[in-house]
């Protein structure tokens, strides 16, 4: 093997999750199953993917772990935080994402996995009545702790599990709900000691719950991603804070179905030179994503993120003759986003998209996308792969934005303020991270992004 300066992955890790939910619980279940041997990690490019290192005659395709010391799944202990507090096999069997059958081998050791008290705040998510809640210490005994408590009573929780599991390194793992749209606010979100003010202000407007999530576990020295569309670790003060403590965080938002389709099928119109003229895409889903969704506050902070996808992709400054006519301005093509709470269908969404196109001489022509997906399904090995890939990145002093991490996530993070642009073509995502497993494994980092 090739010399690398990446420290082996000894001992356990924690993966501390947010949320308890369809995502979590199917997440949490199929890492067990698989551990019994009696399931397979389908979907997983950390268990299954296979990249090229070397050229010419020393051409060899390995597996990530073949290549890069990932941490093996019998060494990681799940725990989780939640609004409600039925535990991991209760909430499984409650989201009828799986099977009974492909839960009760692991019940045991799901009945174990029993969540800990969210830091909630109702505003920022008012669909959501759960009752496992952190309380204030200062005020009454039913009023929400400030910022400051949250962080506090947070890092507590990391370090008891981390001592109580015997933890030798964690990583916390956002896979709640969508919090309602948080501007970026310069005198706020720009500088960590700003940031940290606000908090010991108890700045409600400016600070979401999930920044002091993002905040404990930086401190606590584990790396942090967000699996939802919020404005949470996308701020300079968290990346300040992700510096300062050396550790990797990675978001937003788990690209499972509708944005994977975009991410893959935009780049064939831009490479094949054809016109865009509008994007439509809906989507009906019935679990408790949808319910959230359809506050309009928290379906913003979704559009936003599921927006952002197309617009760098296919550009209509550099291509106006293709890209830029058919919204109300005529200098962009129209493109629109939907999503509707629809409980029947429940974890089962269904994503359509209408693309019109056109071609030769400006003749149109139309493209049809019908996804009906099974949302956990496709998110769990995507949060399977964002922890392995976090751990190492933090065992491989990679720290602040994981930029190879974009390929999983539909609206990832890049430097704003540097007038940086977010990379959203999957095949330019997926270079990111063969090149930096190939760093990490002591291997030359060979393919172009371009």
């Amino acid at each position: 093997m090739n010399q690398t300066n990446v420290k082996p992955a000894e001992g356990r890790l924690g993966i501390l999750v947010v949320g308890n939910g369809a995502v979590a619980t199917t997440f949490m279940t199929g890492v067990l199953m698989t551990r019994k041997g009696l399931t397979k990690p389908i979907g997983s490019m950390t268990q299954y993917d296979k990249i090229r290192v070397g050229r010419g005659a020393s051409k060899r395709y390995l597996k990530y772990g073949d290549i890069v010391p990932l941490a093996s799944l019998d060494d990681i202990v799940f725990g989780c935080w939640d609004v409600y507090p039925q535990n991991a096999y209760q909430s499984a069997i409650y989201a009828e994402v799986l099977k009974e059958k492909d839960i009760e081998p692991v019940r045991d050791e799901l009945e174990q996995i029993v969540p800990m008290k969210a830091a909630f705040d109702h505003n920022y998510a008012k669909r959501l009545n759960g009752d496992n809640v952190k309380c204030s210490k200062l005020n009454a005994q039913s009023s929400i702790p400030t910022r400051w408590e949250m962080v506090e009573a947070l890092r507590e929780d990391i370090r008891r599990f981390r001592s109580e599991k015997g933890c030798n390194r964690i990583v916390v793992l956002w896979a709640a709900s969508t919090e309602i749209y948080v501007p970026v606010e310069k005198s706020v979100h720009y500088r960590l000691a700003d940031l940290e003010a606000a908090m010991k202000a108890d700045d409600r407007q400016h600070v979401a719950p999930s920044m002091c999530y993002a905040y404990a576990a930086l401190s606590e020295g584990g790396p942090f991603i967000m699996g939802a569309p919020n404005t949470t670790v996308d701020i300079p003060a968290m990346w300040e804070l992700a510096e300062k403590m050396h550790q990797p965080i990675a978001g937003k938002d788990f690209k499972t179905g509708q944005t994977l389709v975009k991410s893959g099928f935009a780049p064939i119109i831009g490479t094949r030179c054809l016109g865009l003229s509008g994007w439509f895409s809906t989507n009906i889903l019935g679990n408790r994503d949808g319910l959230v969704l359809d506050e309009p506050e928290n379906f913003r902070t979704k559009e936003v993120s599921k927006l952002s996808t197309l617009e760098t992709i296919l550009k209509p400054d550099v291509q106006p003759d293709l890209y830029g006519h058919g919204n109300d301005e005529d200098n962009q093509y129209y493109h629109k986003v939907r999503i509707n709470y629809y409980p029947p269908r429940n974890d089962n969404k269904e994503g359509w998209d209408n693309i019109d196109i056109f071609g030769w001489m400006g003749y149109p022509m139309q493209v049809k996308i019908n996804f009906l997906c099974r949302d956990s399904i496709l998110a769990a090995p995507l949060c399977l792969d964002l922890c392995l890939l976090s751990d190492l990145a933090a065992r491989a002093g990679r720290y602040g934005i994981q930029r190879f991490l974009s390929f999983f996530l539909k609206s990832p993070m890049y430097d704003y303020t540097q007038g940086e642009e977010a990379v959203n073509n999957l095949y330019q995502q997926y270079t990111m991270l063969k090149n930096a497993i190939r760093e990490m494994g002591g291997y030359e980092a060979d393919e172009e992004i371009d």
